[in-house]
């Protein structure tokens, strides 16, 4: 049985202003898997009329971070996420809505096995960017890490 992750999305809410500034929204959220949206705001445009750079970033370490929330919910009261870097490519110009497809790179029971040996572990959250006809424009990998409550 699957564990019910389904406040995250308002939790990231209430937990990241920026989420709500930009008008973010979750349109699916699971363990290993979330799918964001950044609507078409005119005042998260760039210079030729699309989503600026720096807000389809925000989007998807939103995203990548909502996975990470939801693949170790149950264990958030022992280790604090953390993303250590991020990578960015930008493939095509994006124009109105786009969506952030954030996948945990590694098993969670795995990365949990570190965690509970004292190992600090590290793992990759990949992301894809599509406009509104599944086009992609723009990848990122996020390695995040678990740090544990002392």
């Amino acid at each position: 049985m699957s564990q019910d992750v389904s406040f995250v999305a308002e939790a990231m809410k209430q937990a990241v202003p920026y989420v709500k500034t930009t008008g973010i929204e979750f349109e699916e959220v699971s363990a290993g898997r979330v799918i964001a949206s950044l609507p078409d705001d005119p005042e998260l445009r760039n210079h030729i009329g699309g989503p600026h750079a720096a807000m389809m970033f925000g989007l998807a370490e939103t995203a990548s971070g909502a996975v990470v929330m939801a693949s170790f919910a149950e264990h958030l009261g022992k280790a604090t996420p953390l993303a250590v870097r991020a990578e960015i490519a930008y493939k095509k110009v994006a124009m109105g809505v786009v969506r952030a497809e954030a996948v945990l790179g590694r098993a969670a029971e795995e990365v949990l096995a570190e965690l509970e040996s004292g190992v600090r572990p590290e793992f990759p959250v990949t992301v894809t960017i599509t406009n509104a006809e599944g086009v992609t424009t723009g990848e990122m990998t996020v390695l995040w890490t678990l740090k544990p409550v002392r």
